[in-house]
């Protein structure tokens, strides 16, 4: 079975051999563990997935990085404080503290200048499940530019200002998701945080308004064009599990440990794929050996069936223990692997 069949039968329940792989890492993995050892984790345990790197041309001689200690500007003009190398810094400083400032504003229409003829090269040597490079990130763009207190404030207020500022944001994506969709790739890919430890950052209702009909439309040019579609998003989202459902995405890579995993099985297993994740809060830096094996049947006991349902992911973030995660994907490859 090649891993594209098996990312396939994963997400149609369908009976894949095992749970696919995929690995998730940071910049500050590489440093705390060298490249070496990285590498060599990384052949041990083979993903699934490939994302074809998107050569944007205006990215060509771009200076900095968003994980290098100091500031970093993007293209959208976010002006980033970064106090530890190979994590991702902050915004301090946010670009739209005004919203006159929006006469004289548009997104970075030049970052959809690609190379697609190198995409497609990338998508063409490999029998891996072919994930799109593209993020749109409506939401945690909006926080970018305008910074997160205003964007809360503004929601509160119903900010003719923010909706505009969204507005801008969510045309920009549209168009990016319509020339990704066009690729020889198996599915889109969209994100945004919204989760804290214990509850959403905003009421369910505001968020199925003013932000529910955002992601379905990412979604409805994903089946239009015959993709899968996946989406990220940390924290504790329990209570739109169900909206994802009905808007059509596939997989969802969410912090299940932040939430009664239980629940989530009785209410969605079957339903939608759980792409990942193990616990990177205390399982992978602090927990045993022991619990990181307990934490993979956990998943395995409740989301997983024969059939398919879950995605073997993870993210190697500081601290993550490298024993722990040999243990998270080898216990996956035990309880999941069907002897045809």
């Amino acid at each position: 079975m090649t891993s594209r069949e098996r990312v396939y039968r994963c997400l149609e329940q369908n009976r894949p051999d095992r749970a696919p792989r995929e690995l998730w890492w940071i910049p500050i993995a590489q440093i705390q563990h060298g490249k070496q050892n990285l590498q060599a984790f990384i052949d041990r345990w083979p993903s699934d997935f490939a994302c074809p790197f998107v050569a944007q041309k205006c990215l060509a001689n771009w200076p900095g990085s968003a994980y290098d200690v100091g500031t970093y500007v993007d293209p959208w003009g976010c002006i980033f404080e970064n106090i530890q190398a190979g994590v991702h810094g902050e915004v301090k400083t946010p670009v739209i503290d005004d919203y006159s400032k929006l006469q004289d504003w548009q997104p970075p229409h030049q970052l959809l200048d690609l190379d697609l003829a190198g995409i497609r090269a990338q998508c063409a040597a490999t029998d891996k499940f072919r994930l799109s490079a593209c993020c749109p990130r409506p939401f945690e763009r909006l926080q970018f530019l305008r910074g997160s207190e205003n964007v809360f404030m503004d929601l509160a207020e119903g900010s003719s200002g923010l909706m505009e500022l969204l507005r801008r944001i969510h045309d920009f994506h549209l168009k990016e998701m319509e020339i990704f969709a066009e690729l020889d790739i198996d599915a889109l890919f969209f994100m945004d945080d919204w989760g804290s430890q214990r509850a959403l950052l905003i009421s369910p209702e505001l968020w199925r308004r003013i932000f529910k009909p955002l992601y379905a439309e990412y979604c409805q040019i994903a089946r239009d064009h015959g993709k899968k579609i996946f989406m990220h998003s940390d924290g504790f989202i329990f209570d739109i599990y169900e909206d994802l459902i009905e808007i059509g995405v596939d997989a969802i890579n969410s912090q299940l440990f932040c939430m009664d995993i239980e629940e989530i099985g009785r209410r969605y297993k079957g339903r939608i794929t759980f792409w990942g994740e193990i616990d990177r809060q205390y399982i992978l830096p602090f927990g045993t050996v022991a619990e990181a094996r307990a934490a993979v049947g956990r998943v395995v006991d409740n989301i997983w069936s024969p059939a398919g349902g879950v995605i073997a992911q993870f993210e190697l973030t500081a601290g993550a223990k490298m024993v722990n995660a040999d243990e998270i994907y080898r216990t996956f490859d035990e309880l999941t692997t069907i002897t045809r």
